[in-house]
């Protein structure tokens, strides 16, 4: 029988010194982030650059920025298990393990940038002495309901994918004396045996999760734009913020899905598995999403040009305005720059794959900081403070969170088969048959 490599790189002794030195520089932004939050819990959000008018800085736009890379990884996933599409033996498991680390490193967000995060349970619908319920109507609310769901429904779709690789990765464990290893891996595979009864039930439910992950995305998503929907700024008040905000999140998902696909293909020499064909038709995949953030951005133009003068004000002065370099990086990241991967050139090399990935990732974080900081720009308020500008403490946190996906992200490679083996199985045995 050939022996399954997916299987045994968790369970070799050591990784070498590239991934414990990756590790390391992993744990350090972990520390970072301690530190940054630290140091918020201790001064208060005083730290950041915040100021009147601009209320919201890299608190909302690194949140809706982590949330955006995980509904489209999570959109991706579930897409192609719903369609059976043999893509989702390459890419679906760490697709779905970047979904849960970017809601890690998102859920943060929210909490720290209350002033008082000790007091974050107040938005929780619970019977107090005082009778003080949430307000409903408050976008803290709404965070708290789309966090929650997104958190059980993705750990769910993760987690039910990986329970027959937990079980082989208990007997494989327990064949070469790795006894600890074994029970732990027995404990999370639920007394899986692989009858008839546990593949239905398993399939139901893996399907099932699939399919409530689609409206799932789609409200979490939404409430984070209607956070700028309902408020009067001329440049946010309008109907098309949740559409843009929801297709322009999916390049940064694919970027990130992208680029672990090369890598991982690369450092665990995966080429069985994560094949060319594999990245050719997701490199085309995540070009064809940034034609569409084209078309919408061609459509925040003319839209601008066509409504009142209000709303054409506020568009233009994100577009010329003191932070029109984001909004137009945003547009050559996002949109123009993997219109390079139609050449198999681009695809093939690695490097260029994995640049152009992270750089669509990079433009959308632009793309938020734009929205957030230069939509205040024409607010017809008299103004206090200056322009937003973030400050190191803000620097911190966000370096602290791009640590935190990167060490959960290293520790699954370590701990979990990267790929799923039974879609493997399953669709090498298709393959088989006459």
């Amino acid at each position: 029988m050939r022996p399954n490599p997916v299987a045994a790189i968790p369970l070799l002794r050591r990784f070498g010194w590239s991934f414990a030195a990756a590790l390391g520089l992993a744990a350090l932004g972990v520390l970072t982030l301690g530190y940054a939050v630290m140091a918020l819990l201790l001064v208060g959000v005083g730290l950041w650059g915040t100021n009147i008018p601009f209320v919201w800085g890299f608190d909302l736009i690194n949140y809706v920025w982590w949330i955006g890379i995980a509904n489209a990884a999570s959109l991706f996933a579930s897409i192609l298990v719903l369609r059976r599409h043999g893509l989702r033996t390459a890419v679906n498991r760490f697709a779905e393990a970047a979904a849960l680390a970017a809601i890690l490193a998102a859920v943060l967000y929210p909490i720290l940038h209350l002033g008082r995060p000790w007091l974050f349970h107040w938005v929780l619908p619970y019977p107090a002495v005082y009778q003080v319920w949430p307000q409903f109507r408050s976008t803290l609310v709404w965070d708290l309901w789309g966090i929650m769901s997104h958190v059980v429904v993705t750990s769910l779709f993760w987690y039910i994918g990986l329970i027959p690789d937990l079980a082989t990765m208990r007997d494989r464990a327990q064949a070469r004396g790795r006894m600890v290893a074994a029970r732990l891996y027995g404990i999370f595979a639920l007394g899986w045996r692989g009858s008839v009864a546990h593949w239905a039930r398993h399939q139901a439910a893996y399907r099932l999760v699939a399919a409530l992950v689609l409206p799932m995305l789609v409200s979490a998503q939404t409430i984070v734009a209607l956070e700028f929907a309902t408020t009067l700024v001329p440049d946010w008040h309008q109907a098309r913020v949740p559409l843009h905000v929801v297709l322009t999140g999916i390049p940064s998902g694919l970027g990130v899905v992208l680029a672990l696909a090369v890598l991982l293909r690369r450092t665990l020499d995966l080429d069985r598995f994560i094949d060319d064909a594999d990245v050719a038709l997701l490199a085309r995949l995540m070009a064809a999403a940034s034609l569409a953030c084209l078309w919408l951005y061609a459509d925040q133009l003319l839209a601008a040009v066509l409504e009142e003068a209000e709303t054409r004000e506020g568009t233009f002065a994100r577009v010329f305005g003191p932070y029109a370099a984001l909004w137009w990086g945003a547009l050559v990241l996002t949109s123009v720059v993997p219109q390079l991967l139609w050449l198999p050139w681009f695809r093939n090399t690695a490097p260029a794959a994995i640049l152009i990935g992270l750089g669509a990732a990079a433009g959308v974080w632009l793309d938020r900081f734009s929205l957030v900081a230069g939509g205040l720009l024409r607010d017809h308020l008299p103004r206090i403070g200056p322009a937003y500008g973030p400050t190191t403490p803000e620097w911190t946190l966000l370096v602290g969170t791009v640590g935190l996906f990167a060490l959960a992200m290293l520790l699954f490679a370590r701990l979990l088969p990267v790929v799923s083996m039974f879609e493997v199985r399953h669709e090498e045995s298709e393959a088989e048959a006459p």
